[in-house]
């Protein structure tokens, strides 16, 4: 195995050529975040002045499983540049790799440590030294002591990481201080984004990997790995979106795909007795929020059925990005096709912090005579409250969703607790927002069954239907 034979995407070509005093690896599983950082660590050593280095994980055993033996491991790209000493020489009694390079027309042995974090007696035996470079595989689990003692010995140290609870002192002391170059930031989801948040340290490198970041594997099989873990699971936050994990769990447990998810030809059995449309609004074009579309309908019976979505993110639209008169158009487009495919809708509600978007959709209702009504949505009723009648309607079968809606559907199953407040996460919930903008109008008729005529009379004049 050649070095040459390793697949690197630009992603990884810029990771290799970056210098930094340390680098954080984070990211999705089959990344290859091992793989390239080690790879990186080597070269770092060819180049180091210094004769000691170092390399941890969790034993030594996992060291050599996961890092020395590994296909596309050291040996494996190294060959006979390097040479494993498990138990030690009668030089150096610590297992260890002995790295020959080349400096200033010579070849020089390099010494590599090998050490595993979870024996306390035996790291502090193996940190007696100061070093040139240090590498530590996931740090997450990794003895604090030993991040500690170990990283102030470096000139040079580098970290993977599997996600984990936001909450380990790992994050806060070193993780979180680590910053991504400007080209990359927006490659790191805003989850991990928004806890970035302590004070920089001066030339320490984040880096998140995804899936396609990583050449070497192939579409096929990264859609087997992604199809592989059901959505919504904390094992899916973690190892398919990289998201570091929370205990908290979904705010909305009670939706179940098999029970909340229909057909479009099961939704056409319903008669429906009103149309809404829900409007979130997000124009940044450096973040993953979107614009929202969601039309739903109220059945005779009492179920509100998400029965369209229209989903757009202004990063996909570099150098034309999309602006409120924009959104007119889309919306309008998104509420024509709704009428004609479903039924007529005249309320529209639209996130009522932005006046600018509403200003542009009654500037063109007045000037093109539009039959839509845009109304400030009505956010009297607090956050909570609107999840907890979401999670009963849910419950009681009375909130379903076409499954064509896939982006709401998705977020539904993503939608989380924070990890330090009773407070849903500020991320994958713009649709949710927007059903919610549109269903608060509905919310006194839903799940009332069988009602006599009058009794819908009555309720509807209520709530001015």
């Amino acid at each position: 195995m050649a070095m040459a034979d390793i697949l690197l995407s630009d992603k990884y070509k810029d990771f290799l050529k970056h210098e930094a005093d340390a680098e954080a690896l984070e990211g999705q599983t089959m990344a290859g975040k091992t793989t390239i950082g080690v790879f990186k660590f080597m070269l770092k050593v060819a180049k180091s002045s210094d004769k000691l280095h170092f390399i941890a994980a969790k034993t030594v055993g996992d060291c050599e499983k996961n890092i020395i033996q590994a296909d596309l491991g050291i040996v494996d790209i190294f060959g006979d540049l390097v040479s494993y000493h498990g138990n030690g020489d009668k030089d150096n009694k610590i297992p260890h790799i002995k790295y020959s390079v080349r400096q200033n027309g010579q070849t020089v042995s390099k010494i590599i440590y090998v050490i595993g974090y979870d024996n306390k007696d035996k790291w502090q035996k193996a940190l007696g030294s100061q070093f040139g470079c240090g590498f530590i595989d996931e740090i997450n689990i990794a003895n604090y002591d030993f991040v500690q003692e170990s990283t102030m010995r470096c000139k040079y140290w580098m970290s993977t990481m599997n996600p984990d609870d936001p909450k380990l002192p790992v994050y806060s002391g070193y993780i979180n201080r680590f910053r991504p170059l400007e080209k990359y930031k927006y490659d790191t989801p805003k989850e991990i984004r928004v806890l970035l948040t302590e004070p920089a340290h001066e030339n320490w490198t984040y880096w998140f990997f995804t899936m396609d970041h990583n050449a070497g594997v192939s579409e096929e099989r990264k859609k087997q790995v992604r199809e592989s873990v059901p959505k919504g699971t904390k094992l899916y936050k973690n190892k398919i979106l990289g998201i570091r994990g929370r205990s908290e769990g979904l705010v909305f447990s009670a939706f179940k795909r098999k029970q909340n998810v229909i057909t479009e030809a099961q939704a056409r059995q319903y008669k429906y007795i009103r149309y809404t449309t829900g409007v979130d609004t997000a124009y940044s074009k450096k973040s993953e929020d979107t614009i929202a579309f969601i039309f739903q309908g109220l059945t005779t019976c009492g179920k509100l059925i998400i029965l369209e979505e229209k989903v757009y993110n202004n990063k996909d639209f570099e150098g034309n990005e999309l602006a409120p008169s924009d959104v007119v158009d889309k919306l309008v487009a998104f509420l024509d096709y709704c009428k004609d495919k479903w039924g007529f809708g005249k309320s529209v509600y639209v996130d009522n912090a932005d006046q600018a978007t509403i200003m542009e959709l009654n500037k063109r209702k007045k000037a093109k005579g539009l039959i839509y009504d845009f109304n400030n949505s009505d956010k009297r009723m607090k956050v909570i409250d609107r999840i907890q009648l979401a999670n009963g309607w849910l419950k009681d079968l009375n909130y379903l969703i076409v499954d064509t809606c896939e982006n709401h559907i998705d977020e539904l199953e993503m939608y989380q607790w924070q990890a330090d407040k009773d407070e849903p996460e500020d991320s994958n919930d713009h649709t949710i927002n927007a059903q919610q903008y549109g269903a608060m109008i509905l919310r006194a008729l839903v799940g009332i069954e069988n009602q006599p005529k009058q009794n819908y009379t009555a309720l509807k004049a209520g709530f001015g239907l």
